[in-house]
């Protein structure tokens, strides 16, 4: 019985169904698809792409807004009766996409009304119920679940090229919203379990000879964390990544078209950035639980940093593929990074709400970048400013990563029981 228990540790089943209501959330689809839809959105209303990558940034300033929030619900309440109801009206809002008018502003509600609910759907409520099971494999764990957003964002540019060559680019929403409601809903409703302790285990499946007592997880609350200099040094560090990245994301397949790439072509790109941000999970997950997360941030932003040197030499054939896989290893990577610094820095006591202030960096990158990106072309036709200033913003926020200090030691659960 102690073996089985073991090695079908319910942790792991846990990781699974977060991997697959990070394949189906706000993040992954809504980023990853963004840049497919713009072009036959543009030329179906004659909306020119900044008005077109304002939506997007609209619903990511709403998200910065609203995630915090939602991270103190979950901290209050448990992330499964959060995710559920905003899975549902994510889903609601793609579906009405096939609804949609010649109105700038109905576009622009369908993203503020996703943006709202993203934080449900996305990173927060997730990595905080695999933060609460494990401890000595956080890293590992958090990078496994995470793959869950790398095969979407690998997956979904293609998908969503063959729906919409197959239904239009209405029919391609409304077909996602179904598989988001259809997909997460029940999965996280049967088998998401919020703690251990509710299950009567141990973090990491570690028996321990004690009985496992219900205690509060140790840490600091967000305040605390929000006047601490190391929150602000990440923050920092993680928007000027954001920044970079995100805006190469969403502007990689306009990108490329510009430069004679086929649609297709283009949007395998995307997805080989999608394929990247797998492997930079993985493998940095892997990396964070046994090298200090500074040294496992240099490597992965410096290669985020040469893929869009790449880009803005007007490099061409697979170098843009290249291009395409260090700028999605650096993606992957930061969202690690960000997940498990929040862990060691400042516990699990409101893990949620702070990860949700934390993350609003990378989301306010993800606001910037696109903007800058869309106004940058219109301005000049071309993308290579942008590019030029995404690679110093990229190398500067790899060195503001070598300033923090050591982590803060929080006792798992069953540590502070044994007591």
């Amino acid at each position: 019985m102690e073996r089985t228990r073991k090695k079908f540790f319910y942790g792991w089943w846990v990781v699974v169904v977060s991997a697959i209501g990070l394949f189906m959330g706000y993040g992954a689809v809504i980023s990853f698809t963004f840049g497919i839809f713009s072009n036959p959105i543009s030329k179906e209303f004659d909306w020119s792409r900044t008005e077109i990558s304002l939506a997007y940034s609209l619903s990511l300033l709403v998200y910065c807004l609203a995630t915090p929030l939602i991270g103190r619900l979950i901290d209050r309440i448990g992330a499964r009766k959060i995710i559920i109801p905003s899975v549902l009206i994510f889903g609601l809002c793609m579906i009405s996409f096939n609804f949609l008018s010649n109105n700038l502003w109905q576009f622009y509600l369908i993203y503020l009304v996703m943006g709202l609910v993203g934080g449900g759907s996305s990173l927060v409520p997730y990595s905080g119920v695999i933060s609460h099971w494990f401890d000595k494999k956080r890293g590992l764990a958090l990078g496994l679940a995470a793959i869950g957003v790398g095969l979407s964002t690998f997956l979904m540019p293609t998908i969503a090229y063959g729906l919409t060559a197959l239904a239009g680019w209405r029919g391609a929403y409304a077909i996602l919203g179904l598989m988001v409601i259809a997909v997460t809903i029940p999965v996280v409703a049967f088998f998401l379990v919020d703690k251990p302790q509710l299950m009567g285990l141990p973090p990491d499946g570690e028996e321990s000879s004690k009985q496992i007592d219900f205690v509060e997880a140790l840490g600091v609350t967000s305040g605390e964390a929000l006047r601490s200099g190391t929150f602000w040094l990440l923050f920092i560090a993680f928007f000027l990544i954001g920044i970079s990245v995100v805006g190469c994301l969403i502007h990689l397949a306009p990108m490329l078209t510009d430069r004679g790439i086929s649609g297709q072509k283009a949007a395998f790109a995307t997805s080989v950035l999608g394929g990247a941000v797998i492997f930079g999970r993985v493998s940095s997950g892997f990396m964070l639980d046994r090298f200090f997360a500074s040294y496992v941030a240099m490597i992965f932003f410096t290669g985020a940093a040469l893929g869009i040197l790449l880009l803005w030499s007007g490099a061409s054939g697979v170098w843009n593929f290249a291009a395409a896989f260090l700028i999605g290893m650096g993606m992957g990577a930061e969202n690690d990074i960000i997940a498990y610094a929040v862990s060691r820095y400042f516990g699990l006591q409101s893990y949620a709400e702070i990860y949700g202030y934390a993350l609003i960096s990378f989301a306010l990158g993800g606001v910037v970048g696109p903007l800058m990106m869309g106004i940058g072309f219109d301005k000049t036709g071309s993308y290579r400013v942008v590019l030029g200033i995404f690679i110093v913003a990229t190398i500067i926020g790899a060195v503001l990563m070598t300033r923090l200090g050591p982590y803060r030691v929080w006792k798992p659960a069953s540590q502070i029981a044994a007591v």
